[in-house]
């Protein structure tokens, strides 16, 4: 024991201080300066005894917070947190700016669907009008050219060929028709189930698409083989089969529309109205399809064509409906209030769909609603240059093209319908049919010069004057069109005050006749000796405006993926 006590002596005398030798004695370094001078290290801070532990002012400070955090300092802080939303400032802008792009949907694409739908009414109504008298204009100029002479080595102008045979396909389908019986084609869909009939409709819409798609290069087929020049070598198989093709297609095509309206009428009859319901319902399941996927500007452009021509389609097949209907009551007017009712049902449903779709996908890709002005000048444009002196097709052509309206299956159907449920009977009832006649010959041409009006409107506020006068891209067929305007530049050059009414001058038959091809026809046919010039033009093509691209395409290239 004494060697433990002299053991532990010296340490407390040294300074060098054992530390348990100062926890028994309570007194710290504070009571022993230790040194001379009291130049010392510096007192280190007490610290309690619990439990044989010593804590650390870090531990003390934590529990003390702890003891701070209650549950109403978390309520007050929760109560009076606040932030600034000027922090990120170009997120709400951008979010803000999204809401009033989808607030200004619904009246930019109901301008846009206006003026298409005016559109088709005006090429729908030229075959009713005008082209009976440029048939007649036509047929009376070939019957008596031996009075006149041949002045020309053409009998009849390119147009007046085209007219001719549309009058004949229409006049060959209407008579095909009357084989086709309305009566028993509605009694055979209104025995099918509700499913079954859901399931047809579904069918016929995409069938009317498949023969919209086809159908107008048939017709442009027989155009060209009919007024192609004879001096070229022959690469076709004749007029007389591509005009047994055309009509035999004009046929179908009428017959499929016929059904879609009959399966429309059986919905309008059933007592509960549940095929009507689903039919309906069909339209929500497009917004489906196409509100989630990526949406170019061209792509929107083509799908608003598309919604246009399907929404004209409706209202002749309502009227069709409408027609059938009042011929069974025996035309009394009360039944047209009974009507009345789901017709609005439907056309509401349609524009509700095409709004909520559009908005959405405006949303989802990022696009202003000001590109559905650049669409209705694209749609302008087309009907300003069809009264140009370079004009390449007609009016109702490019309509077809651009947006997959076919007027002339729907015509043959609607004069199917109409001359067998209305009688005509008597001088008084032919004298109405005269002033009908008359009638939409008034509508047609009142129609034609407030687009027209409208139509110049839109190309100047679009700055699209300069396109009218410039020559429709040519190219002979396999070689780039910006090697032949180089090699061959044109010798007149066209007069800017040229009225767009004036016709179209023919060229020289000398001139070796250009096929209109497009961008990327051109690439997919240029020879491998011209890559530079496709890498030129490529260049050119990303650096071009929308609204350009826009005049490049038609109801159709998104099936061929031209698209760029």
């Amino acid at each position: 024991m004494a060697g433990v006590g002299d053991a532990a002596a010296p340490g407390e005398g040294g300074g060098g201080g054992g530390a348990s030798g100062q926890e028994r004695d309570g007194r710290g370094e504070a009571e022993q300066p230790g040194g001379s001078g009291g130049r010392g290290p510096p007192p280190t801070p007490q610290h309690t005894e619990t439990l044989g532990f010593y804590e650390s002012d870090r531990r003390r400070e934590r529990r003390r917070g702890r003891a701070e955090l209650s549950l109403l300092r978390f309520l007050s802080a929760e109560l009076t947190r606040g932030y600034f939303l000027e922090h990120n400032e170009a997120k709400y802008t951008e979010r803000r700016e999204r809401v009033y792009t989808c607030m200004r949907i619904p009246r930019e694409l109901e301008k846009l669907m206006v003026f298409g739908i005016f559109l088709c009414l005006d090429a729908f109504l030229y075959v009713f009008t005008l082209l009976p008298l440029r048939v007649f204009l036509a047929l009376f100029r070939l019957f008596t050219l031996p009075c006149y002479g041949l002045r020309d080595r053409r009998l009849l102008q390119p147009a007046q060929v085209c007219d001719i045979l549309k009058g004949v396909i229409l006049v060959i389908c209407y008579f095909m028709m009357h084989y086709v019986d309305y009566s028993m084609m509605y009694h055979l869909i209104r025995g099918q189930s509700v499913i079954k009939l859901y399931i047809i409709y579904n069918m016929l819409e995409v069938a009317d698409r498949l023969f919209s798609s086809f159908g107008q290069d048939i017709l442009d087929a027989l155009y060209w083989t009919a007024t192609e020049p004879k001096e070229r070598k022959r690469a076709h198989i004749g007029v007389i089969p591509h005009f047994f093709m055309a009509v035999l297609y004009v046929f179908l095509h009428a017959i499929l529309i016929m059904v879609q309206a009959t399966t429309l009428n059986v919905a309008f009859n059933s007592h509960n109205k549940s095929l009507l319901t689903i039919m309906m319902s069909n339209n929500f399941v497009e917004i489906k399809g196409s509100v989630f996927k990526k949406f170019e500007k061209n792509n929107l452009f083509q799908m608003s064509n598309s919604d246009i021509k399907e929404r004209f389609t409706n209202y002749v097949l309502l009227l069709i409906v409408c027609l059938r209907n009042m011929e069974q009551f025996s035309w009394n007017p009360d039944h047209l209030w009974v009507l009345f009712p789901d017709v609005c049902m439907v056309i509401a449903s349609e524009i509700a769909v095409d709004i909520v779709k559009h908005a959405f996908i405006t949303k989802f890709n990022d696009i202003t609603a000001d590109v559905y002005s650049e669409y209705r000048a694209s749609l302008a444009f087309d009907l300003v240059s069809s009264r140009q002196k370079n004009a390449y097709t007609d009016y109702s052509d490019s309509v077809a093209r651009r947006m997959g309206f076919i007027p002339l299956p729907l015509a043959v159907l609607l004069i199917r319908v109409v001359t067998s449920s209305i009688k005509v009977q008597g001088i008084l009832s032919y004298a109405c049919v005269i002033l009908f006649y008359f009638g939409l010959i008034s509508l047609k041409v009142l129609n034609s010069i407030v687009l027209l009006g409208k139509s110049c409107q839109y190309v100047k506020e679009a700055k699209m004057e300069e396109k009218l006068f410039n020559p429709p891209p040519t190219s002979t067929p396999g070689k780039p069109s910006n090697k032949s305007q180089n090699k061959c530049k044109p010798s007149q050059e066209e007069n800017p005050s040229a009225s767009v009414t004036s016709q179209p001058t023919h060229q020289k038959e000398n001139v070796i006749p250009l096929l209109v091809t497009s961008n990327s026809d051109q690439f997919l046919t240029t020879p491998d000796g011209d890559e530079k010039d496709i890498t030129q033009e490529n260049s050119e093509l990303k650096h071009r405006s929308s609204k350009k691209d826009l005049l490049e395409i038609d109801r159709f290239t998104i099936c061929g993926n031209r698209i760029d």
